[in-house]
């Protein structure tokens, strides 16, 4: 599956998402395969297979073939959005962007899945398929393997064992777990990661994770933009990155120094 068809999908999953939710939160009859094709000219096979992926990652949930409701993962995110540290990143993404003129991003994992939680203002044009629970892949993102920062070798490798790397991602994209832990040496030694071209044909994402006041990850926060643009600066972007994912990280409760083993030093 190429970047392209795959961001396709996740339109159209998200449609789905916000079709059963708007159906549920009205009242209204809930739907089935045939009925949700039906009603967003779709094909039916698609469908079937969209909902089974959404019902997997817990955004939809389905009773012995019955019709399909939000699913636990749904309200999870929901919740996410109205607590403090998500709220304040709406302000850190935009001083990112008049910072740099950068698309910014805050995501989180689910497995080797990312969700995007928030995206600035620049990022989310009309008709863009780039909004809040957006699914990508962990292992060829540059948020995706920011969350992957504190994972060693062995927790990789048993995370990606099932991925069939075939077709997805751009063409800096890893083939396998093994050049997935190359690439997180290769950028845990420079303080940030950065993936070049690794989900889109000519995008470079740089991340950083953001921690909570006990050191655990929390999220991911990253900037998208063309090579020149991301390269040219990326010691500055990252050491913006690192204090706007300090500052959030504050919200849940307290702070973390990012010397060391978090990243650039302050």
């Amino acid at each position: 599956m190429d970047s392209s068809s795959e961001a396709s999908s996740m339109a159209q999953g998200l449609r789905i998402v916000r079709l059963v939710a708007d159906r549920e939160k009205r009242g209204r009859r809930l739907l089935g395969v045939s009925q949700i094709a039906s009603e967003l000219e779709m094909d039916q096979s698609r469908v079937s297979r969209l909902t089974q992926e959404l019902c997997e990652l817990g955004l939809l949930e389905r009773v012995e073939r019955g019709p399909f409701r939000t699913g636990p993962r749904f309200f999870g995110l929901a919740a996410a959005l109205n607590t403090g540290w998500v709220r304040e990143s709406k302000t850190e993404l935009e001083a990112l962007v008049a910072s740099f003129g950068l698309r910014s991003r805050l995501s989180v994992r689910e497995g080797f899945r990312v969700i995007l939680l928030r995206t600035s203002s620049n990022d989310a044009v009309p008709g863009s398929f780039v909004k809040p629970g957006m699914v990508t892949p962990a292992w060829c993102t540059g948020s995706g393997r920011a969350l992957l920062w504190d994972e060693e070798q062995p927790a990789i490798e048993a995370l990606l064992a099932d991925v069939n790397f075939i077709g997805v991602g751009g063409p800096g994209a890893a083939h396998s777990p093994q050049e997935v832990v190359e690439l997180m040496d290769r950028d845990r030694a420079r303080g940030f990661i950065v993936a070049e071209e690794e989900f889109e044909h000519g995008v470079y994402e740089l991340a950083v994770p953001v921690r909570t006041a006990k050191g655990s990850i929390l999220a991911a926060l990253s900037v998208l933009g063309s090579r020149a643009e991301i390269t040219s600066g990326a010691d500055d972007v990252a050491k913006a990155l690192w204090e706007a994912g300090q500052r959030l990280g504050s919200c849940q409760g307290g702070t973390r120094n990012s010397a060391g083993r978090n990243g650039l030093a302050s």
